[in-house]
């Protein structure tokens, strides 16, 4: 149960020493709980800034004995300083809870802790504000009137950016009064916003919550429906990882991975705003950038690039070079001083098959060889009474007939000269493909015209997937500790066995929602993606309460669901908002006026515009804005309020959201499509970008799928 929130600058509500219509009334802001509160905030910043300043403070100049260890230790320093800011406009605590009897909090006993972003120690170390990640923090997302988890009060707070305005209490441990929905904590959620994503650790739900503090050895797996914050629900797992297993992923590194640069731009200060910055952040294109990115496949091209198949074709074009020695004449003599060892060719034959069979990597099997045969010639010395040394193996390994051996047996291999010639010559495409790819998509991968040399060739996307693979096969790719992988329903099997590379041994939250796959490749079920990421035993867990899409604005996507989705349950929504959803139709020569006259009726609201449109069409709109005097920005510039219109194309939209969004043309957003079902996904993410109000503008017919008369005309 909640009782309801009272803020000094909240002219809809009673300001505070005003009775209370619930069991709290609060107190003038200058005296009381509010005023005790306010202090508590204070006392907590300048505590903030003593631990910076002694962070500040500290001597390293003869901390270390060398150079290396200085300059490590003064990186840990200068984190430490940095994240520790007093950032002015975020609330330093957001919640605090009473307990019945002490528990330990953060090495410190007692009955009352505030929950906030970081933790903070006044001099003598006592806590002043604990971590939300902490242990004792998580009743704080999970306590109820069922199980308050021996919590008596739950208080939330409600700020003004930095200035504490309001608080709410629960008072879990009071069975006479009935549970209902924060005033605070929806307020937070509802709240209009313009820039880039903000974290919403202040707003964490029972189910996110579970997920996010899931344990780092398993990868799970979020389907999660628009507005559910499955995005934000893998960047505080993220953060919580770091806050728990620290040492461990500080070795091992984290990254999050991305659609496109714009996405990451847009999320990008989430986990600063939260104390983490060392979390790398990439698309999949630049994780595997090993050539440059210049050609453009067709549709067909990059779904045959992509399909797992090809895996099992590089494999074998990759060891299609190793040769095994048959002829006598191909034995191995190796002279050392007044003898010569020789090693008959059938013998080297069984090491090579030996090494084949262990299906290890290309290079470290290519590594092993020369070392294998030098430990026969050993084996020989040690029968005839000598007693050859590790040394002496090396110096036989090294030696002039054993690397001859070695490349004439196990050639070395780039792998993007060996790609190069997968996709340019039909005969050893087609060698290596027999039984895997059928002729005509042999045909569909070939290039037309192949490229006179690696510097020449018009790689693309796909390709240089394939490249990666190929170096993996050769030689391992790194493992970092933990990875996210978002939007990840529209990787190909290729792309996901490119991401899971690169947490072999650590784990992954994967993030995504099948009804917004928009590739042709996408994925069918988590299933089939999660055993090409390398993660078949991950937890699938499903969110499908929205907090932030209104439900009359999910409710008019959800139409297309059976289209689009047809396994998939339409998303609820906690929300709801009258007149949030508005669909106009206008005679196509005053659509761009429209379009723009909409535009300039969301401006008119607080919080951010989003203008989404078929690709095709962005130019035109651009041009009607301008008409129209309306400034605006491209995906990923929404970085101040000094221009709250962006223009999204509509292959950008996925993972951004916006206050206010004007769809226009839903039509040419689904023929911009390659076929129907992509472009009604495509459209599906569009409708679904707004957080508090949708206007459809068209001139042609809706889609079938999307209209009815039900939905509000105006």
């Amino acid at each position: 149960m909640s009782a309801p929130a009272r803020s000094s600058d909240d002219p809809a509500r009673p300001a505070p020493g005003a009775p209370a219509d619930g069991p709290t009334a609060l107190a003038p802001p200058d005296s009381g709980p509010l005023a005790a509160e306010r202090a508590h905030l204070a006392a907590s910043r300048a505590a903030l800034r003593a631990m910076r300043a002694d962070a500040e403070a500290l001597d390293l100049s003869d901390a270390a004995a060398n150079w290396v260890t200085a300059e490590t230790l003064r990186a840990d320093v200068r984190r430490r300083i940095a994240s520790l800011a007093d950032l002015s406009g975020t609330p330093l605590f957001f919640g605090r809870l009473d307990f019945a009897r002490p528990v330990d909090g953060d090495g410190e006993y007692g009955t009352r802790f505030y929950i906030g972003r970081r933790h903070v120690h006044d001099a003598g170390g006592d806590p002043m504000v604990i971590d939300w990640r902490a242990p004792v923090s998580q009743p704080f997302y999970r306590a109820s009137k069922k199980d308050p988890l021996g919590v008596v009060l739950r208080r939330r707070f409600g700020y003004d950016g930095g200035e504490l305005t309001a608080y709410e209490d629960e008072r879990l441990s009071d069975p006479g009064e009935e549970e209902r929905v924060s005033a605070l904590l929806r307020r937070e959620i509802e709240r209009p916003r313009v820039g880039p994503m903000r974290d919403i650790v202040a707003t964490i739900q029972p189910e996110q919550d579970e997920i996010v503090r899931a344990g780092l050895a398993g990868t799970v797996c979020v389907q999660g429906a628009p507005g559910t914050g499955k995005t934000a629900v893998g960047l505080h797992r993220v953060a919580y990882l770091l806050y728990a297993h620290r040492e461990r992923l500080a070795r091992s590194g984290t990254l999050v991975v991305g659609p496109n640069r714009s996405f990451l731009r847009y999320i990008e200060q989430v986990l600063p705003a939260l104390g983490e910055l060392e979390v790398k952040q990439a698309t999949v294109g630049e994780l595997v950038a090993h050539v440059e990115v210049r050609g453009t496949d067709s549709p067909a091209a990059a779904t045959v690039k992509g399909d797992a198949r090809m895996a099992r074709v590089l494999r074998r074009a990759l060891r299609s070079g190793v040769r095994v020695p048959e002829g006598p004449e191909e034995g191995v003599t190796v002279v050392r001083g007044s003898r010569r060892w020789r090693i008959p060719a059938h013998e080297i034959a069984e090491t090579v098959r030996e090494l084949l069979a262990r299906d290890i990597r290309y290079g470290a099997a290519r590594e092993a060889l020369p070392q294998r045969i030098a430990h026969a010639v050993l084996v020989r010395m040690e029968r005839s009474g000598e007693a050859p040394d590790d040394r002496v193996q090396a110096a036989v390994a090294r030696s002039a007939p054993v690397k001859a051996a070695v490349k004439e047996i196990w050639p070395q291999v780039d792998p993007v000269k060996l790609v190069l010639r997968l996709l340019s010559d039909a005969a050893f495409l087609a060698e290596h493909a027999e039984g895997l790819l059928t002729p005509e998509e042999q045909r569909a991968v070939l290039w037309e015209r192949p490229p006179r040399g690696v510097k020449s060739a018009r790689w693309s996307a796909a390709d240089a997937v394939l490249i990666d693979e190929a170096r993996d096969l050769v030689e391992r790719t790194g493992s970092l500790g933990h990875v996210v992988l978002d939007e990840a329903q529209d990787l190909s099997p290729m792309q996901y066995r490119a991401v899971g590379r690169r947490c072999g041994t650590g784990s992954a939250t994967v993030l995504g929602d099948l009804a917004q796959g928009t590739t042709p490749w996408a994925a069918r079920s988590w299933e089939a993606a999660l055993s090409h990421l390398g993660k078949p035993d991950a937890v699938v867990e499903e969110l499908t309460t929205g907090f932030r899409v209104p439900r009359e604005v999910i409710d008019y996507a959800s139409r297309l669901l059976p289209a689009i989705a047809p396994g998939l349950s339409p998303a609820g929504s906690v929300r709801e908002a009258a007149g949030s959803l508005r669909v106009r139709r206008v005679p196509g020569a005053g659509l761009g006026g429209e379009v723009a006259a909409a535009c300039r009726e969301a401006l008119g609201r607080e919080g951010s515009t989003g203008l989404i449109a078929a690709d095709e069409r962005v130019p035109v709109l651009a041009g009607a804005l301008g008409a129209a005097g309306l400034d605006w920005l491209a995906p990923g510039e929404e970085t101040s309020a000094r221009c709250r219109l962006t223009l999204v194309p509509a292959s950008l939209a996925k993972g951004l959201e916006y206050d206010w969004v004007v769809l226009e043309e839903p039509a040419a957003v689904v023929a911009g499509e390659p076929d129907r079902r992509t472009g009604l996904r495509r459209l599906y993410v569009a409708l679904t970008r707004a957080v508090s109000g949708l206007t459809v503008v068209h001139a042609e017919s809706l889609p079938a799928e999307l209209d009815s008369p039900s939905a509000s005309r105006g």
